[in-house]
């Protein structure tokens, strides 16, 4: 049966799609080699922060389908590739799920379809990996078939912007691909920006997140010469951001995670290497950023020094576990590094977290107390790693023996320090 979308890779980006074009009145399919995502879609639950249950049903409601088969690609009007791309153990980008749901689509492929790529990657990706396996199904970009790239822009537990009301970019292989892609994507979205071509269109995505590292490392690094020099940071940084023009507030933390932000700079960091030379804005920032939860352990040790404890043997309580507020995602969350770093020091490492009820790291088991007040009693220090809004901050501060901030969320206190 004909379909006006086959989404692939039902994940953070692709769900959310799917469930906003099926919204928008489109018929949805999604494909996923997950067979358990799938099931679970099926029967009408979420997997995603962002959406609900409800948001499902009523997905299934207007006809939407999940499944394995590759088929369905054959009855797509636009097919949209959401997998993810992770970094490789060298450092760039692991295209291997992109490659794979290129040449099922190029196997399934029907002229006058689009084909659009939305995970993000290097510039040049979709000239030079997508569109040689798509044209092996013997059908020519931009006269038999369209393509086109559009940076995903899903932000985890933003209330505010979600898929629609977020601007999309999108760069086609020719302007034709472009007008085509510009005239599917108007019909989810309130406002379609078309760029150059595919390759501005990757870099916008990276252009966004470099910036954001960049500006993290900074005040990372300032948090800890300020300490050094006797500087409260998120006062001065509260103060700088009075200024109404030329300032965008960054505040440091125990690291970056999620897929962007510690990852997405890397690709074009990849690239620039490609040309014989390094991108060091990036490769500095990335070392900046990836020394934090060492920094926050020397924080947590000095603290306990102060207060005649020894870290070896203390206990820790952990903080907020997922790499973002108010949700449970925990890819590449710099608490896993703290916590392997508490691990190497001999603290006894607990953690709570209302969205996470069971952590794994490197094959052992972290306890969880599920209650707030409870946890805090029974340690030595508690580490806030990651200020959910169910965390009563007050009680906090109040039962904490000790407390190590790292979000600015508390008040001075002889008991509590702040990155």
């Amino acid at each position: 049966m004909r379909c006006d979308l086959v989404v692939i890779g039902l994940g953070y980006v692709g769900l959310p799609l799917a469930v906003e074009a099926g919204r928008s009145g489109l018929s949805v399919t999604g494909l996923d080699c997950d067979a358990r995502v799938v099931a679970r879609l099926n029967d009408g639950t979420s997997h995603v922060d962002d959406v609900d249950d409800a948001a499902v049903a009523d997905l299934r409601t207007g006809g939407f389908m999940a499944t394995t088969d590759e088929r369905v690609i054959a009855e797509a009007g636009t097919v949209v590739i959401c997998v993810p791309t992770p970094l490789s153990d060298h450092g760039g980008p692991d295209l291997s799920m992109v490659e794979n749901a290129c040449a099922m689509v190029s196997r399934w492929l029907r002229p006058g379809t689009l084909v659009v790529l939305e995970s993000t990657t290097y510039p040049g990706t979709t000239d030079e990996v997508v569109l040689p396996i798509l044209e092996q199904s013997g059908l020519r970009a931009g006269s038999d078939f369209y393509l086109a790239f559009s940076p995903e822009r899903v932000d985890p537990g933003n209330t505010t912007y979600g898929i629609r009301n977020t601007p999309k970019v999108v760069g086609g292989y020719s302007n034709a691909c472009t007008t085509t892609a510009a005239i599917f994507y108007r019909k989810i979205v309130d406002h379609v920006v078309e760029a150059a071509g595919t390759r501005e269109a990757e870099m916008a995505k990276l252009i966004e997140n470099t910036y954001r590292h960049v500006n993290i490392a900074l005040v990372n690094e300032m948090a800890i010469f300020s300490h050094e020099l006797g500087i409260d940071l998120w006062d001065a940084i509260s103060c700088a951001a009075t200024k109404p023009f030329g300032f965008q507030a960054f505040r440091p933390g125990p690291g970056v995670g999620g897929h962007c932000i510690p990852i997405d700079p890397n690709y074009l960091a990849h690239k620039v290497r490609t040309l014989g030379y390094p991108f060091r804005m990036v490769e500095l920032a990335q070392e900046i950023n990836a020394r934090m939860p060492r920094y926050v352990v020397e924080r947590a040790q000095q603290l306990l020094g102060s207060h005649g404890i020894a870290l070896s043997g203390a206990k820790v309580l952990l903080l907020g576990v997922t790499y973002k507020a108010d949700i449970a995602d925990q890819r590449e969350t710099s608490a896993l590094d703290v916590l392997r770093e508490l691990r190497a020091h001999g603290a006894q490492v607990t953690y709570h977290d209302p969205y996470v009820n069971n952590w794994d790291v490197d094959g052992e088991p972290v306890p969880h107390n599920a209650s707030l007040a409870t946890a805090l009693e029974q340690t030595d220090l508690a580490i806030l790693l990651q200020q959910h809004t169910a965390f009563d901050m007050h009680e906090i501060e109040r039962l904490a023996p000790l407390l190590l901030d790292t979000r600015g969320a508390t008040h001075p206190h002889p008991h509590i320090a702040r990155l």
